[in-house]
């Protein structure tokens, strides 16, 4: 064996695992396989490509279960891995044993990536990935083995292409897992390939142990006793297990007992429940445990809410369907046990396929509330369903009804933290803004003081002192300036109301939401209404809030609406809910633009006190701001 030969038994492996995947649909797993059979070619062929194959290997490790290098992390050491392999074929020398020993390694990589994915894969995924690892992990043992035997008894003498060959069963696990049948052994294969790798790694360990016990290495017919010896073992690992399991359904087969019992089932989809078996594995492996149990021409799980079921799980594979219940037939079906041919032609006829072959549908339900369906077929020359097959049905489908409603229960939970979530931003946030605006208001106050109420006082002190002076020489003049005086005063007094009124307007706290949003109608461009039909006064901060509110809103129309706009503010109060509406008949605008500043100080203030803003507008169709705010009744 030379490691040409060898390399050249790996590119055809690859070339089946790849044609494989692509008559099973799998175009990405194709690509993959293919790329690595196309290096391992290029690397038979010029030996210096050999760093290629190995990165093509690393990569479709990488790509595992469907082809695709999906995150960043998988992506930059695949990047990472073609880097270094372009820079070694170009400037280091390639050495067998330096091409070997990084293929090892970049496929130890590769089947601890695929081993760390396994848990939280897909079920079709998972089988794949299954495969993979087991694949590996024969393929580890097999390398192990080689070279130890290598150690104990010099052959063979060159180690490296049958190392070489050893990786050959990665591909040819690759194409198992495709195969249609294989689907459901993928579990048993795995923990299969560990326990044979695991014993042929102890036997090779004992061996190593003898040797070194004897402080010698064998010679002469020591070496051929030791050699058979280390086949012999190596072969009853090899056949431990599966003489094993046939020895057990021949037993099994004496008492009259086909596979496994339904009790057997029950049990075992209680253990599954009580392990942190994912709910997609936990279904398929139902199935699987129904079919074998009780339903030999099939067995099918169908999953849904409200009414509509669709065929999640079936053994054999069938295609997606959906069932439609009306309200009768989801209360009649909800609150039935069990039902068998005649029951199925009345409630569920799309189920029954051949009315001469035994069929029984056990309701998933909890609490009346139907989620689901167990199917169970048998051939029409099957044996009828007992009393006992049909107790086994009720249960499991209690439990998986058990466990369909948790499952319903915990995604409404994580939806509730979700929305908690969501809103804990949003309230930090308005909290935020809410600091933010109350800073900017008092900038605002301290800037309208400094620029307009105190250049009042200012001039106001100037003239004082004028008039004081004047008053001695020119009476007249003095009166003159006196009358400026009163007029100063006047302007004054009338900025402290304007700063006043953008404070808190008086007219708010005296008389209400209706007198005060009359009242600024002199600030209004706009033809300007008010109808507000309220019996009673509210609490203050809810009044306030519904006043700026209007008063934002009433600006932005002043403002965007146009010169042709007029604006209609209409506040009302009903249901224990205040209301109030700002529409305007001008340009409108596209609401799905974003919405400024002015919208969201509207929404922290609405949304303080548990109400809401809503916002209707088009372009050409004016724009209508409603918000409502609960009161008390």
């Amino acid at each position: 064996m030379t490691v040409i030969a060898a390399s050249a038994a790996v590119a055809a492996a690859w070339v089946i695992a790849a044609v494989a995947a692509l008559l099973a649909d799998r175009p990405g797993l194709a690509r993959a396989a293919g790329l690595v059979a196309l290096a391992q070619t290029a690397a038979t062929v010029w030996p210096v490509l050999a760093p290629l194959a190995v990165a093509a290997w690393l990569t479709c490790g990488l790509s595992l279960p469907d082809g695709a290098v999906r995150t960043w992390p998988r992506r930059s050491i695949a990047v990472l891995a073609w880097l270094c392999a372009a820079a070694w074929a170009v400037r280091l020398p390639v050495t067998p044993p330096a091409v070997v020993a990084a293929t090892v390694g970049g496929a130890t990589v590769a089947l601890v990536a695929v081993l760390a994915r396994c848990p939280s894969a897909p079920a079709p995924r998972r089988r794949t990935l299954q495969w993979i690892a087991a694949a590996g992990v024969v393929t580890s043992a097999a390398q192990i083995v080689i070279y130890a035997v290598h150690l104990l008894l010099g052959m063979p003498e060159n180690v490296l292409p049958w190392a070489l060959l050893a990786m050959a069963v990665l591909p040819a696990g690759l194409a198992l897992a495709q195969a249609s049948g294989t689907a459901r052994l993928a579990e048993r294969a795995l923990v299969e390939a560990v326990v044979v790798a695991g014993l042929a790694l102890l036997v090779v360990a004992v061996y190593l142990v003898v040797v070194v016990g004897l402080a010698r290495e064998p010679v002469g017919a020591e070496r051929e006793v030791l050699l058979a010896s280390v086949v012999a073992a190596l072969t009853a690992v090899v056949l431990a297990l599966p003489v094993r399991f046939r020895l057990v359904s021949l037993g099994v087969s004496l008492l009259g007992r086909r596979g496994q019992t339904p009790e057997e089932a029950l049990a075992s989809f209680g253990a599954r429940m009580s392990r942190a078996v994912p709910f997609d594995e936990l279904l398929l492996q139902l199935v699987e445990s129904l079919r074998a149990a009780l339903g030999q021409a099939g067995a099918e799980v169908w999953v849904g809410t409200d009414g509509v079921l669709h065929r999640t799980v079936s053994v054999p594979e069938r295609p997606p369907a959906v069932l439609t219940l009306n309200d009768k037939e989801r209360l009649v079906v909800g609150r039935t046990r069990i039902g068998g041919t005649a029951w199925l032609s009345v409630w569920l006829p799309a189920l029954v396929e051949d009315r001469e072959a035994p069929i029984r549908v056990a309701p998933t339900a909890h609490l009346g509330d139907l989620l689901g369906l167990l199917v169970v077929r048998r051939p029409r020359e099957g044996v009828e369903f007992s009393d006992e097959d049909d107790r086994v049905l009720i249960e499991l489908a209690r439990q998986v009804g058990l466990a369909l409603h948790n499952m319903r229960l915990d995604s409404a939970l994580q939806a509730s933290l979700e929305e908690l979530r969501q809103r804990n931003e949003e309230l930090q946030a308005s909290r935020l803004r809410i600091v933010t605006a109350a800073d900017a208001s008092r900038r605002a106050i301290e800037r309208d003081l400094h620029d307009g109420a105190q250049q009042h006082l200012v001039a106001l002190s100037v003239k004082l002192g004028l008039a004081r002076e004047i008053l001695k020489e020119d009476a007249a003049m003095a009166a003159e300036l006196l009358e400026e005086l009163r007029t100063d005063v006047q302007q004054t007094n009338a900025a402290f109301r304007e700063l006043a009124h953008g404070i808190y307007p008086p007219l708010l706290r005296d008389h209400g939401l209706g007198e005060a949003l009359r009242s600024v109608t002199r600030r209004v461009r706009l033809p300007y209404t008010v109808e507000v039909g309220l019996t009673r006064r509210y609490p203050e901060q809810v009044e306030a809030a519904v006043y700026f509110c209007c008063l934002e809103a009433i600006q932005n129309a002043g403002k965007h609406a146009g010169p042709g706009a007029s604006v209609e503010v209409r506040i009302a109060a009903d249901g224990g809910v205040l209301r109030f509406s700002v529409a305007d008949d001008g340009r409108g605008f596209d609401p799905g633009g974003g919405q400024g500043h002015g919208f969201v100080n509207m929404t922290d203030r609405l949304g303080a006190l548990g109400g809401r803003l809503f916002v209707e507008s088009a372009p050409g169709a004016g724009t209508t701001i409603r918000g409502e705010v609960p009161v008390d009744g």
